[in-house]
């Protein structure tokens, strides 16, 4: 399969705004085109003067700040890798993943440093408070760095995303220059998405999907405004401040967002919103349409992280098929493959598998993982090459349009966000309250699913919850805790987490 590919480094996305173009508005203060090409070359600059070296990891644990918005093209353009930490985290899974990915610079502000431990045997970083590099930004004695030439191997390491695994602690998806690149033109191109255009960015910056709430957006030459809202009346309140005409999020919070009062200034601009992270259900399409109206368009989408972004609904179709996943994105090959390697018939159930210049570099340090995600396309696909198999289970229709089944593997999707029961059991054990745990995920209306967890221990209910606040973030802690006398076993001694289920199901 062949495509005029837009072929270029993650650097030079900016320089598709026009100079004196608005692209990023913080808080009371908006920089051009011109000015953010000055900021990440200082960044950038600074960057190259430490001792670090090409190919080093740099981490970000930041709140949707200017240095946060910055640091993807400016690490790329000192020849190093980001690795942006998802704010909500706790120390423990910071550690985690500085450990992981051996990163050399965290950069981070003073009340999250403080809860960090010193580094472990093995470990050597540096911590920089953000205010220190919000002063390099505002120093005009800072000499910049020239662009990355356009040679330059655009299958270069830029970025390692942290995902849960289905087991075991998060695991580094890696991402090249033209994994970033061509997902940030493909959005860009699929959304029609113009330069006149101001995306709230409200998502989180560490995951892919909201990454590219910036990446697609500067690639349209457009303007972003980051936004760390507290309630959803915030988010209305930014829509209206500064005439948002894209709005992205999760279905938990476009259930949140459509229980408000929206006023006419906050939709009026509304071109788009987008959905992914979970399915859109046909009652929110509804409460969605009746605040927007037939003049927003919405689009729904399915991810991967390991493949960016696979599929999109045309939002001329999503009334009459408010759960379809649509069809490929740009540059992507999305097949549905039947449990004999052939491609499946029309509404056969499958796994989807995804081929193209999306699929990711693999996962960071982790040969056995790659190899069960990553493995050879299938014989019928035009793109060949090295495939994204989801484990997820689809079908597509006789007009191909996909729709979701089912999903392999026992991640927990909640507000948005992939959970790995793993990692809660075994905050749980850690407790020292718990003897056994199993967490599993309850259908929710609000959160998609709300984490169930199953415990035997010592019934100190309360230790329990205050403990899970302290080490995990908030999109992790159950919804409820279950106590129990014993764990159901299977035949070979194993916790029979079928068991629980049908409890649940009960």
């Amino acid at each position: 399969m062949t495509h005029d590919l837009p072929l270029f480094p993650l650097d030079h996305l900016p320089l598709f705004g026009q100079p004196l173009a608005s692209a990023l508005t913080i808080r009371d203060r908006t920089y051009n085109y011109q000015e953010l090409n000055l900021r990440i070359g200082r960044l950038a600059a600074w960057l190259a003067a430490t001792d670090l070296r090409s190919g080093d990891r740099v981490a970000t644990w930041l709140g949707k700040g200017e240095v946060a918005c910055l640091m993807p093209l400016a690490v790329v353009r000192a020849g190093l890798v980001h690795v942006p930490v998802n704010p909500l985290l706790k120390a423990p899974q910071v550690a985690h993943i500085m450990g992981d990915s051996i990163a050399r610079l965290l950069i981070t502000n003073a009340g999250r440093a403080a809860t960090l431990t010193p580094p472990r045997n093995g470990e050597d970083y540096s911590v920089v408070d953000e205010k220190t590099v919000l002063a390099v930004l505002d120093d005009s004695s800072a000499l910049s760095i020239p662009p990355l030439p356009p040679s330059t191997d655009t299958d270069t390491l830029a970025a390692i995303l942290y995902t849960s695994g289905s087991t075991g602690r998060p695991k580094g998806v890696m991402l090249s220059h033209a994994n970033l690149a061509l997902g940030a033109a493909s959005v860009a191109q699929y959304l029609k998405l113009t330069p006149d255009d101001k995306t709230l960015a409200v998502l989180p910056l560490s995951f892919d999907y909201g990454q590219n709430q910036l990446l697609s957006t500067w690639r349209a030459g457009g303007c972003v405004v980051p936004l760390d809202y507290l309630t959803p009346r915030d988010v209305i309140k930014a829509c209206v401040q500064h005439k948002i005409t894209t709005l992205a999020a999760v279905p938990p919070l476009w259930v949140q967002l459509t229980e408000q009062l929206w006023p006419v200034e906050a939709t009026q601009n509304m071109r788009r919103l987008t959905n992914s992270g979970g399915a859109l259900t046909p009652s929110l399409v509804k409460m969605l349409r009746s605040i927007f109206g037939e003049r927003t368009d919405i689009y729904a989408m399915y991810g991967l992280t390991e493949a960016f972004r696979s599929t999109f609904l045309d939002p001329a179709l999503i009334d009459a098929n408010p759960t379809s996943m649509g069809r490929a994105i740009p540059f992507a090959e999305i097949m549905v493959v039947a449990t004999d390697g052939s491609e499946a018939a029309s509404d056969q159930p499958g796994e989807l598998v995804h081929a193209g210049p999306l699929v990711g570099q693999g996962y960071w340090q982790d040969s056995q993982r790659t190899a069960e995600r990553f493995k050879p396309a299938p014989i019928f696909s035009k793109y060949g090459g090295t495939a994204v198999w989801s484990g997820d289970t689809v079908r597509r229709d006789a007009d191909g349009l996909l729709y979701f089944v089912g999903r392999d593997d026992a991640m927990i999707k909640t507000s948005g966000n992939r959970v790995s029961p793993t990692e809660i059991e075994e905050a749980a054990v850690e407790s020292g309250l718990v003897a056994e745990a199993c967490a599993l995920g309850r259908k929710d209306e609000r959160l998609g699913t709300a984490i169930i967890l199953f415990v035997r221990g010592n019934g100190d209910d309360d230790g329990l919850k205050s403990y899970l606040k302290t080490t995990l973030p908030n999109f992790m802690q159950p919804a409820e805790i279950v106590w129990l006398d014993t764990f159901p076993k299977s035949a070979n001694g194993k916790l029979d987490r079928n068991m629980l289920v049908q409890r649940l199901a009960a």
